[in-house]
């Protein structure tokens, strides 16, 4: 079982920054392929980024690519979402998930766990 707590989230103006955390605790929590995800109001959630467990491969999606940076800390069970240069359109609850695959994994039915979010709004 592993246990994900989001923070960082908050009201932020257009083109600014924020840097999400993610605390993972339980078993093995080092071991997972973890991601971050989003929901705005009446949208489906989509993934944002997604890292594996060696840090060795990360994945973007193309809307965040060159903004938006995934990292982690496996001595920590930290994993970090940097976000730079925010657009309204980034606003939505940012969710942190793992699932036990070693794989880079990008739809959310391929995730096990998942926190409860953190909000991200972004003003005009």
């Amino acid at each position: 079982q592993v246990q994900l707590v989001e923070s960082g989230g908050g009201l932020v103006p257009a083109g600014g920054s924020l840097r999400l955390s993610c605390a993972a605790s339980g078993r093995a929590s080092s071991w997972y392929t973890m991601g971050w995800f989003r929901q705005a109001p009446g949208k489906e959630r989509e993934v944002v980024a997604v890292i594996t467990w060696s840090a060795s491969t990360t994945y973007y999606a193309d809307s965040v690519k060159g903004r938006f940076t995934i990292s982690r800390d496996n001595a920590k069970n930290m994993m970090y979402l940097q976000m730079n240069g925010l657009k309204p359109e980034d606003t939505a609850l940012y969710y942190c998930a793992a699932t036990q695959t070693s794989r880079v994994v990008d739809t959310p039915p391929e995730y096990d766990y998942w926190g409860q979010g953190t909000q991200v709004t972004v003003s005009s």
